[in-house]
């Protein structure tokens, strides 16, 4: 285990392997155009993996733009000194704009008025603003819809101290709906060449996720936006990309004691032991983002052999029948990656919460210190 002035004294950790992850920010990039840009996501602290050190990686591998879900994700990464270019890939509020100059963060735009407080804003400071406008083609989220996003462009290409740096779309379900997304692609592709019949050529073109990226390639355009293969997840089964996953969650055996066959374990007694067994108590639990949908559910490797949670999922710790195995006190336990032959992956997990690997990475707490390895 590493350190405990690393990790405090709670032997309950997540390893994040950053030569894993420059590992897939290359492969994505092998399968890419020369000429096409990426801009990675690191939202919600890069999926949970962590957004100062994953964000100062890909810089120093040569990632091309940064993206995040607001301001102050942008100011946390200048105040950290990464000088890569940062979107901010949800809205603004018109209060907030000063944050934009001050810290040299793009903005996302899909409304005249926010597109004018920029300018008004760009020419009193004598700092011209870079922009991306978002174009919704049938996510249904933010974005000026697609039949008004040409005369939007057209209008805010106007506008004094303001350079519409990008423009991009979002596909809502690439990895299923494949002729919704041709759709999609089809419709951005004729903005986009109509804006240039008119003059207006906008550099940085993007609408590719991780699935995009690699089942359209037609959806290339100038810039690919992956989020969860950087990190080693897969989107879907049989992605066709060698991913290496880059987060690993650990914990150790805190308490072993040996009860009866009929013994009840856990709040409601929901696991209810079939013989006389050694039962574990390990130091995590649904105040560290371990989803309580998991109980009785989720495997984890102790002694590079394969358990089950057994019984509800506390707070702060969860119970674990290992019949008559009898491991040792600080034994070192596996919840997500590899021990021994055995692997537990996070899109397992995420099958068996009845949700997505980006809610199981993304929920890991705060109190889960990341240690940094490669």
């Amino acid at each position: 285990m590493p350190d405990k002035n690393k990790i405090g004294y709670r032997p309950t950790w997540a390893e994040v392997n950053l030569s894993n992850l420059e590992h897939n920010f290359r492969q994505v990039k092998s399968r890419l155009r020369p000429q096409t840009k990426i801009l990675v996501t690191v939202k919600a602290d890069a999926y949970g993996h962590g957004l100062i050190p994953v964000s100062k990686r890909l810089a120093g591998a040569g990632v091309d733009y940064l993206g995040v879900a607001s301001i102050d994700e942008g100011v946390r990464l200048r105040k950290a000194h990464i000088k890569t270019p940062i979107l901010v890939l949800g809205l603004i509020l018109e209060q907030d704009i000063q944050s934009l100059f001050t810290f040299k963060l793009t903005p996302t735009i899909c409304d005249y008025e926010l597109a004018v407080a920029l300018s008004r804003k760009a020419v009193a400071l004598k700092k011209p603003i870079r922009l991306h406008i978002k174009v919704d083609t049938g996510m249904g989220r933010i974005g000026v819809a697609h039949q008004d996003a040409f005369e939007l462009v057209k209008k805010i290409h106007k506008l004094k101290s303001v350079i519409i740096e990008g423009i991009f779309t979002h596909f809502p379900f690439a990895d299923s709906g494949r002729n919704f997304t041709a759709f999609q692609i089809k419709l951005f592709y004729k903005l986009v060449n109509e804006l240039k019949k008119i003059g207006i050529a906008i550099p940085l073109v993007h609408a590719a996720n991780s699935v995009g990226l690699i089942n359209y390639r037609d959806s290339h355009f100038t810039m690919v936006r992956p989020g969860l293969v950087i990190y080693g997840l897969a989107p879907k089964p049989r992605l066709g990309i060698k991913l290496k996953p880059a987060l690993s969650l650990k914990t150790r055996v805190i308490f072993i004691k040996q009860v009866p066959a009929g013994y009840g374990i856990s709040y409601g007694h929901a696991y209810i032991t079939r013989r006389p067994a050694h039962i574990v108590t390990l130091p995590i639990g649904y105040g560290d983002g371990y989803p309580r949908n998991l109980s009785n559910l989720a495997p984890l490797l102790i002694g590079g052999k394969r358990f089950y949670v057994s019984g509800r999922i506390c707070m702060d710790q969860i119970m674990v029948d290992v019949g008559k195995f009898k491991p040792k006190l600080a034994d070192e336990v596996v919840l997500i990656g590899k021990q021994g032959k055995e692997k537990i992956t996070t899109e397992q997990l995420a099958d068996l919460a009845g949700t997505i690997s980006y809610e199981i990475v993304c929920g890991l707490g705060s109190r889960i210190p990341r240690i940094y390895i490669s």
